[in-house]
């Protein structure tokens, strides 16, 4: 599986964006998605999963309420709406694919896209 993440920018403070990643292969609507991001010099961290069939999403608490995950298994590509930004949020955003173990707050992913660097100016 190959992923490919875009949609990152410059935004200000209380903007939104809408992060994409479009992956390779059929077999997408069998995989768990998540994004997770990270600041240079600092642990990555989870940010959202959802579920093969969208059905079930999961949220850092940083971002609850704030960011959407969703899915369009027809267009192999998962969403993250990210509205209410702060410069706390600031960080390059990478998308992943199935899932590894039973949490869904984990890093734990067979696949990996690049980054799309999100920068939010206070």
């Amino acid at each position: 599986v190959q992923l490919q993440a875009s949609g990152g920018g410059l935004v200000q403070a209380g903007g939104s964006l809408r992060l994409s990643c479009a992956a390779s292969g059929r077999t997408f609507r069998s995989y768990s998605m998540a994004w997770s991001r990270q600041v240079p010099g600092q642990e990555r961290e989870f940010v959202a999963a959802i579920s093969p069939s969208g059905g079930s999403t999961y949220y850092a608490d940083s971002v609850k309420g704030r960011f959407t995950i969703s899915r369009d298994n027809a267009k192999n590509t998962v969403y993250l709406q990210m509205n209410g930004l702060k410069p706390e949020d600031t960080a390059v955003y990478y998308c992943a694919a199935q899932r590894i173990g039973s949490s869904w707050y984990t890093l734990n992913y067979g696949y990996w896209g690049q980054g799309t660097q999100v920068t939010i100016s206070s």
